[in-house]
C-alpha cells in the first residue's frame, strides 16, 4: 500500500511541477509579447494617455505662373494660445485680451476657465495684432508659428488658382485638384497630462515642425491673364452683361495662357462671396455656341469633299422652311459662296451645307473636334457640354445643329476645337500645370503637350484659315475684331438662351461670343470671348469681338510678336476696337521694350503693386517689361526722366516676405 501511495504522490508532484512550468512559460511568453513585440504600440498608447497632441496647420507649396511669379504662397503667422494654469488673474487677463481678440470679456473668460492647461485663443493673427497681444506681457499667453495661404495678386487668376480653407485643404481650382501635391506635413504641439488626464504643462513646445509641400508651376502667364481679365470686365460692364469668360491658348501646344471670368473674386476672402461667383464658368458652364459652330461644319464638309470653297448656295432671301420650321437670316441674302456664308454668318447657307454633309458625318466630326466630351483639362468641375446622339436627331435638328443651336459646349471646349483649325488640324489637350518641383527646384513631374488626334488635314485647315480671315474684313460680322498690324482669323457667335421657366428659347436673353486666332498666317494665340446676356446688343461681333481685339493686340505686343510685314525697328501705335480706346505699342526689336511718344515722362512706380503699375501704364500709353512679383523696387528710367525711343524701360518687383 505504501508503495502505491508513494507512487501516486510522486505523480501528483510531477503534475503540479508541470503545471507551474506551463504557467511560467505562458507568463514569460506573454511578458515577451507585451514588452518586446508590442513595446512600441504600448508606448504610443501610454503617450496618448499622458500627452495631448495639438495639430498645427501644414505649409502648402507655392503656385507659380509660367514666368516664375508667385500666385499662391504660404506665409508664417502667429497663432495665440493660453495656459490657464499659469495665469494668475483670469478675469483681468480676459478683460485685457477681449478687445484685441474681438470677443466679449465673458467669452474669453469662458475659454480660460476649467481644468485646462492649453486652449487656442485665436489662430493665424495679423502681425500687428500679434504684436499688440505680445505687448500685454501676460504670463501664460504664448504663440506658435503656423502657415496661412496668401494670394499676392488678389483677384488675378482666382478661378484658376482657387482657394483653401483654414484646415488648409484646397477647396477650388488648382488648390483642390493638386491638393495632395501642394499640402505639406502637419506639425505638432504637445502638452503633458496628469494621471487624471488633465493638461499640466507644455512639453518642449514644438515636437515636429510643419514641412512644405511640392510647388506647382502653371502654363498661365500672369500678365496675359491680367490683360484678359481687364478687357473682359470692360466688355461686360460696357454692354450691361450678366457675366462673361475669356480664354487665351497656345494652339500648337494646348497651353492655357489665360482663363478669366467676370465677375471675379478675391481668394484671400473667398468666404465673402456667394458660391455662384466662385464657380469657374469657363469650364463648368455650357452654352449654345451659335454661329461659331459653322466653322466645324464647313471644315467637315471640305474634308469630306462634299463642298468646294467656290461652291455657292441659295440663301432664300433670308427665310427658309424645313421640317415644319422656318430658319431666318439677319439679312436677306440670295446666293452666297461658302466663304461668304461664314463672312456674313448665314444660318440658311449653313443648314444647306449640313444637309449635304449628312447627320452621320456631321456628328462624327463634331465628336472628333471634342464637342460633347470633357477636354480633360487639369481643373475640377469641368462640364462635358451636350451633343445628342445622331439617332436622336429628328426633323429640323440637322439644320439647326449646323449653325450651333440644340447643342452646348463650354468656352474651353470651343477654344480647344478652334485651336485644331489654327494649328493645322490637330486636336490638342488643354493643360494648365507644366511641372511639379520641390524647394530645390528638382522636377518631380513634368507635363508635356499631348496630341489627341488629327481632325482635319493641313490643307483643309489652310483653306479654313483663309475663309475665317474674311470674317474680320470689311463687311464681315467680325470686323470689330480686326487688327491694323496682324491678320485675324475668327468667327462671331450669337445664340438664344433657354428660359428656365418656359423651357423654350428666350425672346431677349442671348449669349454673344467671338473666337479666333492671331496672327492668322502664323498662329500664336487662340482667344475666346463669351459675354452672357448683353443688354446693349445681342451680337458677338458688336459685344465680344472688340474685347478679342483688345486682348489680342496687348498680348501680341507683350510677347513681342512682330506685326505682319513690319520692319524690325518700326514703331506702331494701334487703337484697338474695344469698349474704350486702348493704345498698344509693338516692341519689335530685342531690348526695345517700350515704344512711347516723344517726350513721355517715366512715372514713379516705386512701392506699387503690379496691378497698379499696369493701370498706370495704360493711362500713360506705355508698354513696360515687368519682372518679379510683389511691389515695385526698381525701375528704368528713373521717375521723372524723359523716355527716349531707344530706352529699355522696365520695372522690377520683389516680395517683402
Amino acid at each position: 500500500m505504501r508503495g502505491g501511495k508513494e507512487k501516486w504522490a510522486d505523480i501528483r508532484i510531477r503534475l503540479v511541477g508541470a503545471l507551474f512550468v506551463a504557467i511560467f512559460a505562458v507568463t514569460a511568453a506573454r511578458a515577451i509579447y507585451l514588452q518586446v513585440i508590442k513595446n512600441q504600440d504600448w508606448t504610443k498608447m501610454a503617450e496618448r494617455q499622458h500627452q495631448r497632441v495639438v495639430a498645427l496647420t501644414p505649409a502648402r507649396g507655392t503656385i507659380f505662373d509660367a514666368n516664375g511669379a508667385a500666385l499662391a504662397v504660404s506665409v508664417e503667422m502667429d497663432s495665440c494660445f493660453a495656459e490657464p494654469r499659469k495665469i494668475e488673474h483670469l478675469g483681468a487677463a480676459a478683460a485685457r485680451l477681449a478687445p484685441l481678440l474681438g470677443m466679449s470679456k465673458e467669452t474669453v473668460a469662458k475659454k480660460l476657465a476649467g481644468n485646462k492647461n492649453f486652449v487656442w485663443l485665436q489662430r493665424q493673427l495679423t502681425p500687428d495684432l500679434a504684436g499688440r497681444i505680445k505687448g500685454l506681457e501676460i504670463e501664460g499667453i504664448g504663440f506658435v508659428k503656423e502657415t496661412r495661404r496668401f494670394y499676392p495678386n488678389s483677384e488675378v487668376a482666382a478661378h484658376v488658382i482657387g482657394f483653401t480653407g483654414l484646415d488648409p485643404a484646397g477647396l477650388e481650382g488648382i488648390e483642390f485638384k493638386y491638393d495632395s501635391t501642394l499640402l505639406g506635413n502637419t506639425g505638432f504641439l504637445v502638452t503633458e497630462r496628469d494621471a487624471l488626464g488633465r493638461d499640466v504643462a507644455l512639453k518642449g513646445m514644438l515636437v515636429k515642425k510643419s514641412s512644405k509641400g511640392y510647388n506647382v508651376k502653371l502654363t498661365l502667364d500672369k500678365n496675359i491673364q491680367y490683360i484678359a481679365e481687364k478687357e473682359l470686365a470692360k466688355a461686360v460692364v460696357a454692354c450691361g452683361g450678366k457675366g462673361g469668360s475669356a480664354l487665351v491658348m497656345e494652339p500648337q501646344t494646348g497651353k492655357v495662357l489665360a482663363l478669366a471670368n467676370y465677375p471675379d473674386f478675391n481668394p484671400n476672402a473667398s468666404y465673402r462671396y456667394p458660391p455662384l461667383l466662385l464657380r469657374n464658368r469657363a469650364i463648368s458652364d455650357s452654352f449654345e455656341p451659335g454661329s461659331t459652330f459653322k466653322v466645324f461644319l464647313v471644315a467637315a464638309a471640305l474634308e469630306e469633299k462634299v463642298i468646294r470653297p467656290n461652291d455657292s448656295f441659295n440663301c432664300e432671301n433670308g427665310s427658309y422652311s424645313i421640317g415644319g420650321k422656318t430658319i431666318h437670316d439677319t439679312h436677306n441674302y440670295g446666293r452666297l459662296a461658302v466663304p461668304e456664308i461664314l463672312k456674313y454668318s448665314s444660318n440658311i447657307g449653313a443648314a444647306k451645307i449640313g444637309i449635304r454633309l449628312g447627320k452621320e458625318k456631321l456628328y462624327a466630326y463634331l465628336k472628333e473636334f471634342g464637342i460633347g466630351e470633357k477636354t480633360g483639362v487639369d481643373l475640377p468641375g469641368e462640364a462635358s457640354g451636350y451633343l445628342r446622339d445622331r439617332s436622336q436627331w429628328f426633323g429640323v435638328d440637322l439644320a439647326t445643329i449646323s449653325f450651333g443651336q440644340g447643342v452646348t459646349a463650354t468656352p474651353l471646349q470651343m477654344a480647344t476645337a478652334f485651336s485644331a483649325v489654327a494649328n493645322g488640324g490637330v486636336l490638342m489637350k488643354p493643360y494648365l500645370v507644366s511641372r511639379i518641383t520641390d524647394d530645390s527646384d528638382t522636377v518631380i513631374q513634368q507635363f508635356e503637350p499631348f496630341r489627341q488626334r488629327r481632325v482635319i488635314s493641313p490643307e483643309t485647315a489652310r483653306i479654313m484659315t483663309k475663309m475665317l480671315q474674311g470674317v474680320t474684313d470689311e463687311g464681315g460680322t467680325g470686323v470689330n475684331a480686326a487688327l491694323a498690324s496682324y491678320k485675324v482669323a475668327g468667327k462671331t457667335g450669337t445664340s438664344q438662351k433657354v428660359d428656365a421657366v418656359t423651357k423654350s428659347y428666350s425672346l431677349d436673353k442671348r449669349v454673344a461670343s467671338f473666337v479666333g486666332f492671331v496672327p492668322a498666317d502664323n498662329p500664336r494665340l487662340t482667344i475666346m470671348v463669351v459675354v452672357d446676356e448683353p443688354k446693349s446688343s445681342p451680337y458677338g461681333g458688336v459685344v465680344a469681338a472688340p474685347a478679342f481685339s483688345a486682348i489680342a493686340i496687348q498680348s501680341l505686343c507683350y510677347l513681342k510678336v512682330a506685326p505682319s510685314g513690319a520692319d524690325q525697328l518700326t514703331t506702331r501705335v494701334v487703337e484697338a476696337k474695344g469698349p474704350a480706346p486702348i493704345r498698344a505699342f509693338a516692341a519689335l526689336a530685342e531690348g526695345a521694350i517700350v515704344e512711347a511718344a516723344a517726350g513721355s515722362v517715366m512715372p514713379n512706380f516705386t512701392g506699387l503693386s503690379m496691378r497698379q503699375v499696369l493701370r498706370n501704364m495704360e493711362k500713360q500709353g506705355l508698354n513696360v517689361r515687368l519682372t518679379g512679383s510683389g511691389r515695385a523696387v526698381a525701375q528704368n528710367p528713373r521717375a521723372g526722366e524723359r523716355i527716349r525711343t531707344t530706352d529699355q524701360v522696365w520695372v522690377r518687383f520683389a516680395s517683402n516676405n
